[in-house]
C-alpha cells in the first residue's frame, strides 16, 4: 500500500474517540426511549387509533413483576368488569348432588366417570375444568392430557372445590385467569378495541388489583414495569396502571 493511499484512508476513517462517543449517545438515546411511559388514557388512545375498524382485536397487557426471594408462582384470576369472551367452556367433575349444583350454576359438561373417558378421547372442547376432592384420583388418569393445556385441576389453582361449587362455576364463567411466564411477566388480554376508554381502564384496573394481591412485600414495588398493546399496534409503556 503506498503512502498515499494510507493518507487517504487515515483521512476518512473517523477517530476512536469520535466512535465511542457516537455509541453512547446511541445508548443514552436508547435508554430515554426505554423509560419513555404515557398515562394509561393515552396509551389506549393510541391503540384505538392502531385498530380504527376492528373493534374485536385484542388489547394485551404486559406486567414485568419483581417477586421477592422464595416467591409463590405468581397467578390468579379476577372478575372482569365487561367480559372478553361472550361464552366460556366450563368442565366439571362431579358426581351426584354437586353434580346437580354444577349444572344448575351454568356448566356446560358435568359428570363423572363417563365424563373422564369422553375427555379421554377428545369428544369436549372446554376452556376451563373444575372438579370435587372425591373425583380427583379419577381425574388424574388424563392428567397427561389436561396438564400441557393447564386444564389439570389443583388445590393450588383454586380448581379442586369442596363446598359451595355453584358459586365456583359462577367465578369460573366469569373470571379471567393468569399467571406469569419464566421471567414472572404477565401476558393476559384486558378487553376488545371496540371497547370504550373508559371500559378497557375499568379492566387493566380488575386485573392489576389481582397481579399485586401475589405481592408477598411491597405491592407497589412488585409490579416493575406496564405495557400495554393490541394485535396490530405497537407495546406503549404506561406510567401509572
Amino acid at each position: 500500500m503506498s503512502a498515499l493511499t494510507l493518507s487517504l484512508l487515515q483521512r476518512r476513517l473517523p477517530k476512536s474517540s469520535a466512535i465511542l462517543t457516537g455509541v453512547r449517545s446511541l445508548t443514552l438515546n436508547r435508554s430515554k426511549r426505554q423509560h419513555n411511559s404515557v398515562p394509561l388514557e393515552r396509551a389506549i388512545e393510541i391503540l384505538k387509533a392502531y385498530e380504527v375498524g376492528q373493534p374485536k382485536r385484542t388489547v394485551e397487557l404486559h406486567v414485568h413483576c419483581l417477586p421477592e426471594k422464595g416467591q409463590l408462582p405468581i397467578r390468579g384470576s379476577c372478575i372482569l368488569p365487561l367480559a372478553i369472551k361472550s361464552e366460556v367452556k366450563l368442565l366439571v367433575f362431579a358426581e351426584d348432588e354437586k353434580a346437580d349444583a354444577a349444572e344448575d350454576a351454568g356448566a356446560d359438561y358435568v359428570g363423572g366417570d363417563e365424563l373422564v373417558e369422553m375427555v379421554r378421547e377428545g369428544k369436549v372442547n372446554f376452556d376451563k375444568c373444575l372438579s370435587t376432592p372425591e373425583m380427583l384420583p379419577k381425574v388424574a388418569k388424563i392428567a397427561r392430557l389436561l396438564g400441557p393445556r393447564g386444564l389439570m385441576p389443583t388445590i393450588n389453582k383454586g380448581t379442586v372445590i369442596s363446598s359451595d361449587i355453584a358459586e365456583a362455576v359462577k367465578f369460573a364463567k366469569n373470571s379471567l385467569d393468569f399467571k406469569a411466564d419464566r421471567v414472572n411477566i404477565v401476558h393476559t388480554g384486558v378487553a376488545k378495541t371496540g371497547f370504550s376508554v373508559e371500559e378497557i381502564i375499568n379492566n387493566v384496573s380488575a386485573v392489576m388489583y389481582a397481579i399485586r394481591e401475589n405481592a408477598q412485600a411491597s405491592p407497589k414495588k412488585f409490579v416493575r414495569r406496564v405495557y400495554i398493546s393490541s394485535t396490530r399496534g405497537p407495546g406503549i409503556q404506561v406510567a401509572d396502571a
